[in-house]
């Protein structure tokens, strides 16, 4: 078997990494900020590896062609604000839906990485040489964050430092449990073997209860985005059907009012629903 050569870490390259941009600080307590820091974890999970301000241009754009594709058709300023809505949030939402895909493959992927993570500990290489040999391994998506880890390692970064954004990046949980092993175990020794199929066997299981639970939540889900998506889609029928329909309900008070709390109640609506479904999918 050949000779393993040791990471020589090259502390003097590590101050050269560039920093993520964002748009919040995430340290303030504003919504504004808030807002911001969400944006930005989305667009750090989601995997595009785009800017954020490339994202929110595209975000415009879509708003622009779409509500004016509206204004054309229709010459309607309602259902044209309607339509520059939509177009502005279907970037975000397809980024929400790349990150769910993102972090789903993430899962699959988790127990065989920690078993080939396993079987390179048992030749007696140490925790860097372990995590670079399985990074080139690894397929995309948790490939990719491996090796950026690996290349940080080389740069000189300390192993703590290099896996503590794997967390924050995918937003799986468990790589949390799995940075803090690593690190635990070069900092105090033992049996790192044991621990990582330990580990991967806990994953496992860990993933057979969510596909339960997921199986058993499953009509709830349906029915609570049925629930979400139903008052808007039969807004938007009624308008596309009848473009004066909108401009007639609002031109009364009793309209407006009811209009306007009927919107407010859907956005609690919504928020409280979002709140429990994400509780129940937290991985």
């Amino acid at each position: 078997m050949a000779a393993t050569t040791p990471l020589e870490h090259t502390v003097d390259f590590s101050a050269i990494l560039k920093d993520q941009e964002t748009f919040g600080t995430g340290r303030g307590t504003t919504a504004g900020d808030r807002l911001n820091s969400w944006f930005d974890t989305l667009m750090l999970q989601c995997g595009w590896e785009l800017a954020p301000s490339l994202v929110l241009m595209l975000c415009a754009c879509g708003g622009i062609t779409l509500g004016g594709l509206v204004f054309v058709v229709q010459e309607n300023l309602l259902t044209t604000a309607f339509g520059t809505l939509v177009g502005f949030v279907l970037p975000i939402l397809a980024a929400l839906f790349a990150r769910a895909r993102r972090q789903t493959l993430i899962m699959r992927q988790l127990s065989p990485m920690l078993e080939e993570l396993a079987r390179a500990a048992k030749t007696g290489r140490s925790v860097e040489q372990c995590l670079q040999l399985v990074a080139v391994d690894t397929p995309e998506p948790l490939g990719r964050e491996l090796r950026l880890a690996s290349r940080r390692l080389d740069m000189g970064v300390p192993l703590r430092d290099a896996l503590r954004d794997l967390p924050q990046r995918t937003g799986v949980m468990t790589l949390n449990i799995l940075a803090t092993t690593l690190v635990v175990q070069q900092q105090t020794g033992g049996d790192l073997v044991t621990v990582l199929t330990r580990l991967s066997r806990t994953v496992r299981d860990r993933l057979l209860f969510l596909g339960r639970l997921r199986a058993a939540t499953a009509a709830s889900r349906a029915t609570a985005i049925l629930m979400i998506v139903l008052p808007p889609a039969i807004l938007v029928f009624f308008t596309l059907r009848d473009p004066q329909y909108f401009q007639e309900l609002m031109s009364s008070s009793w309209g407006r009012n009811a209009t306007l709390t009927a919107c407010v109640l859907e956005i609690v609506g919504v928020v409280w629903v979002l709140r429990i479904l994400r509780a129940s999918q937290r991985t």
